[in-house]
């Protein structure tokens, strides 16, 4: 019983890859999402948070330090799913899944470009809701692109905007100025 339903979510997980996956042609998609995955990596992450720390001061700066706690925290999470849970990347497994050459060799599970963007952007979401108009769409093209390049299924996607967010929520609650 229990591996049917697995097998169901699973099969209506490839259907919504599929559907995401098979615009991959599309020139302006394929720049966007080329692009914007970009943003939830570990150098944008990372430098984003560094120059508003370094160039800011007040609440942004404070904001900074709590999203850059979020981040760090968020890491760790990600690497213990993914020694965990060695998810092949759908690229791997989905047949007719297109992506780019050299694609990501590790696994999939959770998204750790989706963790990265949602630690991030939670914290100024937080202390300053007015940026949820611009941040909100970043981390879900973020998220989406992710699965339209092949690296992901939706659940991995899933589980890293629950992860990021769960560590922005708490890192905002324990760290306050």
């Amino acid at each position: 019983m229990m591996s049917k339903s697995i097998h169901t979510l699973y099969e209506i997980e490839c259907y919504i890859l599929k559907a995401i996956n098979r615009h991959f042609d599309r020139k302006a998609l394929n720049a966007y999402f080329n692009s914007i995955t970009h943003l939830g990596g570990a150098t944008l992450t990372i430098s984003f948070v560094l120059v508003l720390l370094l160039f800011f001061q007040g609440s942004v700066r404070e904001t900074a330090i709590i999203a850059g706690v979020s981040l760090a925290v968020s890491h760790l999470p990600v690497q213990i799913c993914k020694k965990l849970y060695p998810r092949k990347r759908p690229y791997l497994r989905v047949h007719g899944t297109r992506y780019h050459t050299n694609p990501l060799q590790d696994h999939s599970f959770p998204s750790g470009h989706t963790t990265a963007i949602f630690s991030v952007i939670i914290p100024f979401i937080i202390y300053m809701p007015i940026l949820s108009v611009f941040l909100l769409p970043i981390g879900l093209s973020v998220g989406i692109s992710r699965i339209y390049l092949g690296l992901h299924y939706p659940s991995d996607v899933l589980v890293g905007l629950c992860l990021g967010t769960l560590t922005g929520v708490i890192s905002s609650y324990l760290i306050s100025f």
